[in-house]
């Protein structure tokens, strides 16, 4: 046989690799890898896979250590991160290779995560959903991914986590009225307790790099995002608010201004926080019609607290 001929049959070695590696058959693939390097030890995207390949491999002994389904799918998910940053050291990727182990690792977790069903059947965990949901999206089946993160928002309706991720997923299959709905929503409750980096839709991307580059950094990044989403016109979608809600606002911006005026209170994430609130009793007051008078007392606590936002937000 000749090298070219060899040479040829790289592609063929590399494809059903990463078919086994979407069947979880991380040996198998190993072995076909291992050979395609033997034809081509300098192939590029030979050696790429055999770098991600092992990554996984020094993680399967730890993985089969671990006694339930929860704490493996646990496991995987925070690897997958570990991963990411993996691949940004080793520099560009190969778009079948990368969609290879993304089939394997959240296909592995999400076989992980349901055999908790099958060992208990509770379908109303919340957290148990979450993560299904998680590996559903991760594995690019955002409708099956919207239909568990939904299931887990009925249970419990305020957390911000699983609205985000409604939110991601709305967004993934381009249906931006409820995505911009849903976010709006979970960076109302709490920015802290959701992961932008987890969120994969180009909206909320295209938000945050545009934030990081104002020079913003956690924490208060992702408490900024939901005042910038309405300056940017990303964070559009209102609703009426209810009699027991608007309370809760009311109450909430009255806490946070007192802490504001406390000697030593961090003005970073209470800022943008309150600004936020401050946007959505101004909806609320257009909504049902208020006085104009209201709205304006609003505003000049707006400009008090920060001229350029108020700027952007009146302009």
């Amino acid at each position: 046989m000749s090298t070219e001929s060899l040479t040829d049959s790289i592609p063929a070695l590399l494809q059903h690799a990463y078919e086994l590696l979407k069947q979880k058959d991380i040996v198998q693939a190993d072995e076909l890898l291992e050979k395609a390097l033997s034809v081509d030890f300098d192939h590029p995207e030979v050696v790429y896979a055999l770098k991600c390949v092992n990554f996984w491999k020094e993680r399967e002994n730890r993985l089969a250590g671990i006694q339930t389904g929860f704490e493996k799918g646990e496991y995987l998910l925070s690897q997958w991160k570990a991963f990411q940053g993996f691949l940004n050291k080793l520099g560009s990727g190969y778009e079948q290779c990368l969609y290879a182990f993304r089939q394997f690792v959240f296909t592995s977790a999400l076989d992980a995560y349901r055999s908790m069903l099958i060992d208990s059947p509770n379908q109303e965990d919340v957290e148990l959903l979450l993560r299904i949901g998680k590996c559903d999206k991760g594995k690019g089946d955002y409708l099956e991914a919207i239909r568990h993160f939904e299931s887990a928002a009925q249970l419990k309706r305020d957390d911000p986590e699983v609205l985000a991720e409604l939110g991601d997923c709305y967004a993934l299959v381009n249906e931006m009225k409820p995505a911009k709905a849903f976010f709006r929503e979970a960076f109302f409750l709490n920015p802290q307790k959701i992961d932008l980096e987890a969120l994969e839709s180009e909206m909320m991307r295209r938000l945050a790099a545009k934030l990081k580059g104002m020079g913003l950094a956690s924490p208060e990044l992702e408490e900024w995002i939901p005042v910038y989403g309405v300056l940017f016109g990303v964070f559009t979608i209102k609703r009426e608010l209810r009699p027991i809600e608007i309370g809760k606002l009311k109450q909430s911006i009255y806490q946070l201004e007192k802490e504001l005026k406390e000697s030593g209170a961090d003005a970073r994430c209470l800022t943008p926080r309150l600004v936020n609130r401050y946007f959505w009793l101004i909806d609320h007051y257009i909504i049902t019609k208020e006085d104009k008078s209201r709205i304006d007392e609003v505003l000049l606590k707006i400009k008090l607290l920060d001229a350029s936002v108020y700027k952007q937000y009146i302009s």
